[in-house]
């Protein structure tokens, strides 16, 4: 129970920020139009219903059998309407032992609390001064906007970490994915690299971008 109580005064930080410009009692996005700058157009009142305001995706972690031994269960407004216009979003880290959540950058901020074991988090600042610490049970670390960050298990056991975003959509750019998943040219990933041709080829197929 001692765990509950920092992640709601947590939330309810974020929530009090984030609410304090609604106009309307909510808008609950209608995920089968697009959306746009300003998020998605509101469903139907008469339509919604107490499930659009609750979502079941964090109780089961995503599989951690891949390259980084880590995963990330999202409630985002994409799968979550009844978060469309409050400006917050929360997703679920699960880390094997040895995994990591590999360095990335959001829009928004990030706030962290650790449930379960040891994690290293960190983040690197416009002045490439590196701050970083071991995280334990209960511990919270605020990590600023646009800045470069990660996240390693450092313990003996797999960890759980909740992660807040004062952001519906926060987004999410994992820099070794943007580098060799996407359709740059090798000559190109290897200009801005510094890695070499063998290197660049290797990292695209573990990756799975395109030549």
């Amino acid at each position: 129970m001692k765990m509950i109580f920092p992640v709601f005064f947590a939330f309810s930080l974020l929530v009090s920020y984030s609410c304090a410009n609604i106009l309307f009692d909510y808008c609950v996005g209608d995920l089968s139009l697009s959306s746009g700058p300003a998020g998605y157009s509101c469903k139907d009142p008469t339509t919604v219903t107490v499930n659009d305001f609750v979502s079941s995706n964090l109780r089961v972690p995503r599989n951690t059998e891949n390259i980084f031994k880590s995963s990330a269960t999202t409630a985002l407004v994409n799968q979550f309407p009844g978060l469309n216009g409050m400006g917050i979003s929360i997703v679920r880290s699960d880390m094997d032992v040895g995994g990591v959540v590999p360095i990335h950058t959001h829009r928004v901020s990030e706030l962290i609390i650790v449930v379960e074991g040891t994690i290293l988090a960190g983040f690197i600042d416009t002045n490439n001064t590196a701050f970083y610490k071991t995280l334990n049970k209960g511990d919270v670390m605020i990590l600023p906007p646009i800045l470069l960050h990660f996240q390693v298990n450092v313990g003996s056991t797999p960890s759980v970490v909740y992660a807040t975003f004062p952001s519906e959509n926060p987004g999410f750019q994992v820099l070794s994915t943007a580098l060799f998943r996407s359709s740059l040219p090798l000559g190109i990933v290897e200009k801005i690299t510094l890695l070499d041709h063998a290197q660049v080829k290797k990292l695209k197929k573990v990756f799975g971008g395109t030549n």
